[in-house]
């Protein structure tokens, strides 16, 4: 059975996740509050869940204080759903960032109507986190935006790669990528990401990326977009990422078409254009993430001489995309977060 517990300050709300998990043989609601200081003080009869779902804005104490708190002491999955997660909302960034497994933007309007809309949607939801390991870093959930613009760009003494790097996650993708990108080196090869996430996202999420890092230039992938060294491009939300040979050097191309593996973008599209446009000199990488996206073309990039990795179960949120690569034999090695640091910082 899995235990969720819902902070909300809205009783419409709450009221209707007792009447979706009402329906749920599976699924028990154990606790509910208007705000995080009273639910601590829930906590201590029916105790913690398996499942938090949780606003943003609430009196006492807001929803990203409460989850960086909770993190610290014992990680549990959390489902944000509030009103202040909307296209190029800060607060979805930094809940992904603290480790919240998924994100749903509540209507100011129409609450009843969009519960009623969304019931199997949130049930799924809820089981898919109940199935997460949430790995708080408290380095990244409390890294600021303070670096100097001036500090980029910093010259390496090793000479540019003519690798380039495609990445695909999805569940948990967000802290990882992070990580990664706070500790490469300068000039590091030409990287290409597709991160599952919602349309109008990507843009906040490349812009806060960029700001955190010492030594890469990160923003949303465009069309026509160079790939250089030192340089990060992130796939749009709701369109595809793909790479394409432009004389001596490589591009992305964004492309509109229907979803592939039910994502846009999918990893498994940025994949398929690796190994048909770069070949050999390709390297995938596949993290942290729900289903099989990505895994099959992996394959693809190694059988055409791409050097291809997957992150390690321990430090993944969702085993699930690099233990499909794994098990399709797409993969050369499986490291930590850190092991593929070094590899990206190895690379000429």
């Amino acid at each position: 059975m899995i235990k969720v517990f819902v902070i909300d300050d809205s009783a419409t709300v709450r009221n209707a996740f007792t009447k979706i998990f009402s329906s749920a043989k599976d699924i028990e609601l154990i606790g509910k509050a208007n705000n995080p200081v009273d639910a601590f003080h829930i906590f201590k009869k029916v105790g913690l869940p398996d499942v938090f779902i949780l606003d943003i804005e609430m009196p006492k104490m807001d929803g990203l204080t409460f989850l960086r708190k909770i993190n610290k002491q014992r990680p549990i999955p959390v489902i944000m759903c509030s009103t202040l997660i909307s296209k190029g909302s800060s607060a979805a960034i930094d809940a992904l960032r603290m480790g919240a497994v998924d994100i749903v933007q509540k209507p100011a309007s129409g609450l009843k109507e969009f519960f009623n809309a969304k019931n199997d949607e949130f049930l799924d939801s809820v089981r898919a986190a109940a199935e997460s390991k949430v790995h708080f870093n408290f380095n990244i959930a409390n890294a600021n935006y303070t670096i100097k613009k001036e500090t980029k760009g910093i010259k390496s003494s090793f000479g540019a790669s003519k690798k380039i790097i495609a990445i695909g996650s999805s569940t948990g993708g967000v802290q990882v990528i992070e990580e990664i990108i706070l500790n490469l080196n300068p000039n590091h090869p030409a990287i290409v990401i597709t991160q599952h996430m919602p349309p109008g996202f990507t843009a906040s999420f490349a812009e806060r990326l960029n700001m955190l890092a010492k030594n890469s230039q990160v923003k949303e992938a465009q069309e026509g977009d160079v790939l250089l060294p030192g340089h990060i491009l992130i796939a749009p939300g709701n369109k595809h990422l793909e790479v394409k040979r432009n004389g001596f050097s490589y591009v992305a191309t964004i492309k509109d078409y229907p979803k592939v593996n039910s994502h846009k973008p999918s990893v498994n599209v940025l994949f398929d254009s690796m190994a048909k446009e770069v070949g050999k000199n390709g390297v995938g990488f596949i993290l942290t993430g729900m289903g099989d996206d990505g895994a099959l073309k992996l394959k693809a990039m190694k059988d055409v001489g791409a050097k291809t990795y997957a992150q390690n179960e321990k430090s993944c949120t969702v085993y699930g995309m690099p233990k499909r690569a794994v098990e399709l034999g797409a993969v050369h090695e499986i490291m930590s977060i850190m092991r593929i640091v070094s590899t990206i910082n190895s690379l000429r």
